[in-house]
């Protein structure tokens, strides 16, 4: 099986393309050009390869949370080249996705993974691995750092830029945190690997049926919502 997986859920863009032997990757630090980019990339690493978009098994994509923009361009993408190519899709957690990161990176088999969400909140899940693996202890949400949920145990990796971002957060995880590495983001072939078992389980869905996952998914009130005092 080969697949296609991209995300653009943080600053960076990046592209992955491979199987269960691996993924060969492209990354690029975008700032707010995924939607210029994310096309070039995609194209140079298929020619690269020498395989055309109609011969993979699937797409895969960054589904969220994170930038709200760069949620809906990838989803949009990965439709359109989905759609044209007739491939399912798959929306992977970018919070598993930095899981998943770690996991690779150094063995790290429990794993809260935080992005930074803007608003003094962020967006927080945690995973814990048996081996074979994902398992959620936290499911995704949005929270304010100074109420981020505890996750069972102790032994945990802080993993992404809202350890940074918000000290408060780690000051509220420290009964259960080992260590933070604020520098873990998602990446292509992290989402690739988690999305490779879903497609030989056949769950890739039609390119209509694809969605981001916001967790947040209101960020202003309305005129009216305002002026009668109401908060987010």
């Amino acid at each position: 099986m080969r697949i296609l997986a991209l995300d653009a859920s943080t600053e960076i863009c990046t592209v992955a393309l491979g199987g269960s032997a691996g993924f060969e990757e492209r990354a690029v630090s975008a700032g707010q050009r995924h939607s210029e980019l994310l096309l070039p990339m995609i194209r140079s690493l298929l020619a690269d390869a020498g395989i055309s978009l109609q011969e993979l098994d699937g797409i895969a994509f960054g589904a969220g949370p994170g930038s709200f923009t760069g949620l809906r361009i990838a989803c949009g993408i990965a439709q359109g080249l989905a759609l044209g190519a007739g491939l399912p899709l798959v929306g992977v957690s970018t919070l598993a996705a930095m899981a998943e990161v770690a996991r690779r990176g150094d063995g790290r088999a429990r794993v809260i993974a935080a992005l930074d969400a803007r608003m003094h909140e962020v967006y927080i899940a945690a995973y814990e691995h048996d081996g074979a693996r994902w398992h959620e202890r936290v499911a995704p949400a949005v929270i304010k750092p100074e109420g981020a949920p505890l996750p069972p145990g102790v032994g945990w990796l802080g993993a992404g830029g809202a350890f940074a971002a918000y000290p408060a957060l780690r000051l509220r995880l420290a009964a259960a945190l080992a260590d933070c590495d604020a520098g873990v983001t998602p990446t292509a072939s992290a989402i690739g690997v988690l999305a490779l078992p879903r497609f030989a389980a056949g769950e890739g869905v039609p390119a209509r049926d694809a969605a981001p996952l916001y967790v947040r998914h209101r960020v202003a009130l309305t005129t009216a919502e305002r002026a009668a005092g109401s908060t987010l």
